[in-house]
């Protein structure tokens, strides 16, 4: 499947440059915007997999609209700009700015660069999905061994016991044992 792509960037001719590189190497290219704002509608529009966002636009500059497009959506972006000052790299250091591009921008520098962005961003991804799955995990066994001690403190049963009535509760009923805990947690309350 093809990556999507969102260009914004001010100057029409640069913006029609990158969306021909892009093209010739299999990217679509969803939306052009030529300020922030338009970026900014664009993103919740398209919800591309990279933004390449230019730092100095009208209206709304590229750092601005790259917080916005963050807070609500979380999309990696990759910064273009014509100044590499140190200033302008420490702005850009966002949580969902995956790299900076300085201009002029050629296509030996511009495909890698979108490449290793879109790699980072499907990283970053899979890591936030791995921290959900472990927190959720952590939270569902907190709740068992609080629902275990309800029962040890209740029925006067030992921690083996308390698992033991509670499995066989799980496997008699065929609920999943976060299911019995919160029965036990909410009949205790």
């Amino acid at each position: 499947m093809r990556k999507k792509i969102l260009i914004a960037e001010d100057e029409s001719i640069i913006r029609m440059d990158i969306r021909m590189m892009l093209e010739d190497h299999g990217y679509e290219v969803v939306g052009e915007a030529g300020d922030g704002d338009r970026a900014v509608e664009l993103a919740f529009k398209y919800k591309p997999d990279l933004i390449l966002m230019d730092i100095k636009m009208p209206k709304l500059n590229g750092l601005q609209a790259s917080q916005i497009i963050a807070s609500q959506l979380d999309l990696p972006i990759l910064i273009i700009t014509a100044y590499s000052q140190k200033e302008f790299v420490e702005k850009a250091q966002q949580d969902n700015v995956v790299g900076y591009l300085v201009k002029p921008i050629s296509e030996s520098n511009l495909i890698p660069a979108v490449e290793i962005a879109l790699h980072q961003a499907n990283k970053a991804k899979k890591l936030k999905n791995e921290i959900a799955v472990a927190k959720k995990e952590v939270e569902k066994r907190k709740l068992i061994e609080r629902a275990k001690g309800i029962l040890m403190q209740h029925e006067q049963l030992t921690e083996q016991q308390a698992f033991k009535k509670m499995r066989d509760a799980s496997m008699s009923r065929q609920l999943t044992m976060e299911s019995v805990a919160k029965e036990i947690t909410s009949t205790y309350k």
